[in-house]
């Protein structure tokens, strides 16, 4: 066995060049969306207010992480919400606010929203410093820092759910498209090389390795743990690419990420086998993959959260595909926290779907070529 992964390895070392491409492109694709997601909305700002209450209020803006509030001269905001530069920019006024828009977009409504909660926010603050001032011999800045430390540790805490369940939702834009592409690229070179089986047979090298001292079970296994390492050693140093490389957050859980890779990797082999059975060449392999990893990246929530799908059909389709669980492990170790225990569900459900094509996969190859 150690001598068809000897040589696996040298072929490997002869012809890298699709695994780089493959990763190469992944951390582009990744580090482009991830980037996109990130760019916030800008929102240029001008104010009728002392200078003072300004700068309260920007600040309060400024702690936004959608929009990014610039303070300019009215002309210049005029100007660029004409020329369709930015959506919308806001009039600081005495008692209220005003959005200059040139058309109803989604994000002014948002920015609407977020201006008049922050507005509020300060006419409270400024009404309930003025009534104390006035009735008692308190000064306003010890109002203002009673004020502040109540915010900080608030008397009550509320706590958001979500409808879909106990936990509320969380969608970590930058943590998404990595996770997505990886899963979704590797499918390609563990498919890839697990086809090597498919040719290797059609060119009679396994007739000769079957008349050598090696057992045909030593055969199936050297060729897909060789293709389960080489899909493992991929994601592994994309996502080492993202972290130690790029710096991405994974929430201190980079090493249970990795580690949660196993079982979706496993999977991923032995769909590729039970695939590399179904088909009679090289060509048909070829066109059923891409069918077949382009459906399950897009319903197993590669592309897009899973979180904002509201279809019960796709819902319910992407409970048959790998990449649904690799996404729920993923996520829910570096985005939702949840330990290992937490998420045995998907482990397991990996690890079943594994067994099952697994052996569908050997059966039909060892039929077809019987």
């Amino acid at each position: 066995m150690s001598s068809i992964l000897i040589a696996k390895l040298r072929l490997f070392l002869r012809k890298p060049w699709m695994f780089i491409i493959m990763t190469a492109i992944c951390v582009l694709m990744a580090f482009i969306i991830g980037t996109a997601n990130q760019s916030k909305v800008k929102v240029p700002v001008y104010s009728h207010l002392p200078k003072k209450e300004t700068n309260e209020i920007f600040r309060a803006l400024q702690h936004s992480d959608l929009f990014d509030f610039e303070l300019t001269d009215p002309n210049e905001v005029r100007k660029l919400v004409s020329e369709g530069k930015v959506e919308a920019g806001v009039e600081l006024e005495k008692n209220g606010f005003r959005l200059i828009i040139s058309s109803e977009t989604a994000n002014v409504n948002f920015i609407r929203q977020y201006v008049q909660k922050v507005y509020v926010d300060h006419m409270q603050t400024k009404a309930v410093i003025e009534h104390a001032s006035t009735h008692s011999n308190m000064r306003a800045e010890e109002v203002k820092k009673i004020l502040n430390e109540a915010k900080e540790q608030p008397l009550f805490t509320f706590e958001k759910k979500s409808f879909h369940g106990e936990k509320p939702v969380m969608i970590d834009s930058q943590l998404q498209p990595i996770f997505g592409f990886s899963l979704y690229f590797v499918i390609y070179t563990i498919a890839f090389n697990v086809l090597q089986i498919l040719v290797e047979k059609r060119e009679r090298i396994w007739d000769r390795m079957i008349l050598s001292p090696l057992k045909k079970w030593e055969i199936y296994t050297s060729n897909l743990l060789y293709s389960f390492v080489v899909g493992y050693i991929q994601v592994a140093l994309i996502f080492s690419v993202f972290h130690f490389g790029i710096g991405v957050d994974f929430h201190g859980k980079f090493a249970e990420t990795l580690l949660l890779l196993v079982p979706y990797v496993f999977a991923l082999v032995a769909l590729s086998i039970f695939l590399t059975g179904l088909v009679n060449n090289e060509q048909q392999f070829r066109a059923i993959i891409s069918i077949v990893s382009v459906s399950m990246a897009m319903i197993g929530g590669a592309y897009w959260p899973l979180e904002i799908v509201s279809s019960k059909i796709l819902l319910a389709l992407s409970k048959f595909v790998p990449v649904t669980y690799g996404m729920e492990l993923l996520k829910g170790a570096a985005v939702y926290g949840n330990s290992i225990g937490d998420l045995l569900y998907p482990i397991s459900i990996l690890f079943f779907m594994g067994v099952v094509l697994m052996g569908l996969g050997i059966n039909l190859v060892e039929r077809r070529n019987a």
